[in-house]
């Protein structure tokens, strides 16, 4: 009984029988019959013989002591050292992660189920994870949030994250009105060199101040355009008012 215990823990299902054949030579003893003439009664030759023995050597076959004992593995384990069984044995490969713990059975790892781990689970229909709406994917889920609502830091929750009109369109303005600002400043130190422009002599680098020119042009077309989108703000925030 504490045999069979022992074996069924290791999954060992019986002995291995099969014995190796070697051989080998040895030493006997063989008799050996040798005639020879004696002096018989009433002085006659008699023919007669003696045993002797001799040593001889032969081949023989023997079947050898085995030096380990290798016991065999139960269906659907197999060897993972040399005194045990307890690597589990599965036709088709574990995917997604999974491993092999009993014959053909795979543990899976969160977001995987079946006997090969191979199908997914759906988390959001299983249970109701996420505060507003849920979205599944490949061994996993995520939660997202319905329009004017924004996920917060748990990942699950969900909360306003409407901001005012009035308060939008009033942080527009201001980040134009920062930039046209800024504009303001460069052209007037592109416009700094101009100042000697007139009277202009022969000698001054005429291309080169013509191209400053342009330059400050094309800025006083941004500050106008920033102008105009200003004054389409303004006019929004006094509807939304």
């Amino acid at each position: 009984h504490i045999l069979l215990s022992y074996m069924s823990v290791r999954r060992v299902c019986g002995r291995d029988h099969r014995h190796n054949v070697v051989t080998a030579t040895e030493s006997y003893v063989q008799p050996v019959h040798k005639p020879y003439i004696t002096l018989c009664h009433g002085h006659r030759l008699c023919s007669t013989y003696k045993t002797v023995y001799s040593v001889a050597y032969r081949q023989v076959s023997r079947a050898a002591p085995p030096s380990h004992f290798y016991p065999e593995c139960c269906p659907g384990w197999q060897r993972f050292h040399s005194h045990n069984c307890n690597q589990a044995v599965c036709g088709q490969p574990c995917v997604n992660g999974g491993t092999c713990l009993r014959p053909n059975q795979c543990a899976c790892p969160l977001g995987w189920t079946g006997h090969r781990c191979q199908t997914d689970v759906d988390e959001c229909s299983e249970r109701r994870p996420c505060a507003q709406e849920c979205v599944n994917t490949a061994g996993s889920y995520r939660c997202a949030c319905r329009d004017g609502f924004r996920l917060t830091g748990d990942g699950h929750s969900c909360q306003s994250g409407r901001l005012n009109p009035a308060e939008n369109v009033t942080e527009e303005v201001q980040s134009l009105r920062n930039r046209v600002e800024l504009l303001e400043k460069k052209l007037q130190l592109a416009l700094a060199p101009f100042s000697s422009f007139f009277p202009l002599s022969l000698d001054e680098g005429l291309s080169e101040k013509t191209t400053l020119l342009s330059h400050s042009f094309q800025q006083l077309d941004r500050i106008d355009s920033l102008s105009e989108q200003i004054g389409f703000l303004e006019e929004r925030l006094g509807t939304c008012e």
